[in-house]
């Protein structure tokens, strides 16, 4: 129990209230009990999904949500749900990609084979935004993509890949804004409602579970692809976060965030070279 007293310690008597008392024990309760440790996410986005939970399953307090979360396996899971950070689309910001392609793919050519982890892949759609980048730069048969994400659930989506239809529009429209060479539904085919990306996409791409908070260094890559996660975190796991990528890129390889994050400030603002400020695309030095 010394690590919940270390961590109520840090939070004044004064600044907290009894819901604040509250989530700190249910966050708690939820690593003791599930191994899942949500203690230094952002307290924001905690509440947030939180008080989500307790509206939709007629709670009145977090003391309640708890309870039913240490006594019922499947009301857990379905807070793991809330708590798991899942937004997001193909080609999520095109401007990215664009600057991807311009300004990382002519040094990426220079490798005979590449490596690349793809942290907190969620379901997978910017997973195969990258595949059919790379596809179409000519580099996804020489590419190893690790797709990795703490949530079992979107896992298996990602590997399935079949999305919605009803987004395919905007999802087309990012592909053509990023730089596409072609059409996106040159890479999927369409029934019933859904789209079902080709298979020769994920050929290359092994999908695992890892979790950012408590596991290690995952593989050596080349390239690195974190993008809106770190902002979910705290201060402190930003920084715990950015040293597990730093040991597992290779020298000189790339670390892409997403571009409300930022690497001033941590640990390790002086161990990477920006290539891009504006779309946070960074190349780690020889020496760190």
């Amino acid at each position: 129990m010394q690590s919940y007293k270390t961590n109520i310690a840090t939070v004044s008597k004064e600044a907290m209230d009894t819901s604040d008392i509250e989530m700190e024990l249910l966050l708690q309760a939820v690593n003791l009990k599930y191994g899942y440790d949500f203690r230094n996410y952002s307290k924001a986005h905690l509440k947030r999904r939180i008080n989500q939970r307790l509206q939709l399953s007629s709670l009145n307090t977090i003391s309640e949500l708890q309870n039913k979360v240490l006594w019922d396996k499947s009301f857990f899971r379905t807070l793991l749900q809330d708590l798991s950070i899942n937004v997001t689309e193909m080609f999520r910001d095109p401007e990215f990609y664009l600057a991807f392609r311009k300004k990382v793919v002519s040094d990426l050519k220079t490798y005979a084979r590449l490596k690349v982890w793809h942290a907190g892949c969620s379901t997978g759609e910017e997973v195969f935004s990258l595949a059919i980048l790379l596809k179409e730069e000519d580099l996804l048969g020489r590419t190893q993509i690790y797709a990795t994400d703490f949530n079992k659930n979107v896992l298996e989506s990602a590997k399935l890949g079949i999305y919605s239809k009803k987004e395919i529009d905007l999802y087309a429209k990012n592909y053509t804004e990023a730089g596409g060479k072609g059409k996106l539904s040159d890479y999927y085919t369409s029934k019933y409602g859904s789209v079902l990306f080709d298979k020769s996409l994920t050929k290359n791409i092994v999908f695992a579970d890892h979790n950012l908070v408590t596991d290690g260094v995952f593989a050596e890559v080349n390239l690195i692809f974190c993008r809106n996660v770190l902002i979910y975190f705290d201060k402190y796991l930003q920084n715990r976060v950015l040293g597990l990528f730093t040991n597992s890129l290779t020298k000189r390889g790339f670390l892409c965030i997403g571009t409300k994050e930022n690497l001033r400030f941590t640990d390790y603002e002086h161990s990477y070279s920006p290539i891009d400020k504006k779309m946070k695309i960074y190349k780690k030095l020889q020496i760190t």
